[in-house]
């Protein structure tokens, strides 16, 4: 079997042996697997440096935490559109996607205890600025 010339470009497409999941989408969902790892890197880097310079407890800090968030979200997606295209080929063993299925609820989990842990960081800016309204208030009675 040789690649053929297609639309202008070589093609390497082969036929795929019989109980194997196709390769064009398992190429597509490995590169949307690697862009929501690099955007929640991106978002970790830029929480990491606002810790550096003392500016984590600010409003600024959601947009990174909620990019973390989506990119774990989208990642559970992707486990869930791998487990689809694997699933036909486990006809014989159908335990292997639900174990897949499972691991896919548990990257939801991460992304429940992240938003759990959102949801501290608004309280934390909430004090934050009331302590600072309350120091303003105290250095005006001295």
């Amino acid at each position: 079997m040789y690649p053929f010339f297609v639309g202008g470009g070589w093609s390497g497409v082969w036929p795929r042996a019989p109980g194997r999941p196709p390769r064009t989408p398992l190429r597509v969902i490995t590169i949307l697997g690697i862009g929501t790892a690099q955007v929640a890197l991106v978002c970790v880097w830029r929480l990491v440096t606002m810790v550096r310079r003392g500016t984590v407890f600010s409003h600024a800090a959601f947009r990174y935490v909620d990019g973390i968030i989506g990119a774990i979200v989208a990642a559970a997606l992707v486990w869930f559109a791998v487990t689809a295209v694997n699933a036909p080929g486990q006809r014989d063993d159908p335990g292997v996607t639900l174990i897949m299925g499972g691991i896919g609820v548990a990257i939801l989990g991460v992304a429940l205890i992240v938003l759990v842990l959102r949801m501290l960081l608004a309280q934390a800016v909430a004090r934050d600025v009331e302590a600072a309204q309350m120091q303003a208030e105290l250095d005006e009675v001295i």
